[in-house]
């Protein structure tokens, strides 16, 4: 039976990884081919550097575009969070399976509607409605992993602040907000993943020089998809290990001071 499950484990992680194992070695090929290897070269590295101003000005869109909208989104979806789970209101309980909706929906009809409500109010498509629409995008996943965090937390601690003499600010900045604070990066880290990869509302809501990663991509399919993306692919896979690295890194800290 173990070695049944060890084989399991092998065959899954080929699956997931053989993938990127063959991107990151096509990304050393010399000649320009995205699947026959003709040589190992750092040819695409260097015109990822100094030949490929488009692909740079497409990845700093999305950058910008992902921590903006993760940062209001982590802040609105914390508060909303705290707010709905301890506080008791009329139509509670509407407002928390509406919170969901932008998870279950697809991705096209969300596309859609929000193309349609900037058209109606006349706002015009480009890096703004890009960060509003990805904001509302992520707003649910930053709701739930916060509000996963707060379903074990202790109110105990609530109280003893208040017996303290803290108000209720004071609480939530220096109680509240510490304790949840892996559930807020956990959330945080999701938005931004889920901002760099979205293509299909960002085709939707995006305007002439607006283009981020996804959607120069894809534009590029078209003409075939130069080996300068398998580069650039494995800039940002290492640039994301690092960024998780220091994130469980913080997240263990947290955890040890408590």
């Amino acid at each position: 039976m173990k070695t049944a499950s060890k084989i399991y484990m092998v065959l899954v992680f080929i699956f997931l990884y053989a993938p990127l194992a063959v991107m990151i070695l096509i990304s050393f090929n010399g000649g320009e081919s995205t699947t026959v290897m003709d040589g190992v070269s750092l040819h695409w590295y260097k015109e990822l550097l100094f030949g490929s101003g488009e692909v740079w000005d497409a990845l700093f869109n999305s950058i910008i575009i992902a921590v903006s909208s993760s940062v209001v989104a982590t802040i609105l979806g914390t508060t909303a969070s705290i707010g709905i789970n301890w506080h008791k209101f009329a139509g509670k309980s509407y407002i928390q399976t509406i919170s969901f909706l932008p998870m279950v929906l697809p991705e096209v009809i969300i596309g859609a509607a929000t193309v349609i409500f900037f058209s109606g109010i006349k706002l015009k498509l480009g890096m703004f409605t890009i960060f509003a629409a990805h904001t509302t995008f992520c707003l649910p996943f930053v709701y739930m992993m916060v509000n996963a965090r707060l379903d074990e937390f202790d109110h105990a601690l609530i109280e003893a602040s208040y017996d303290l003499g803290a108000n209720e600010f004071e609480t939530l900045t220096k109680v509240t907000v510490p304790a949840i604070m892996p559930g807020i990066l956990s959330g945080f880290m999701m938005a931004i993943t889920m901002s760099l990869e979205d293509f299909v509302i960002t085709f939707f809501v995006s305007g002439p020089g607006s283009t981020t990663l996804p959607i120069y991509i894809y534009s590029m399919i078209r003409f075939g998809v130069s080996p300068v993306i398998n580069s650039l692919s494995l800039v940002m896979i290492i640039l994301t290990c690092i960024i998780a690295f220091f994130l469980r890194k913080g997240l263990k800290t947290i955890a040890a001071s408590k």
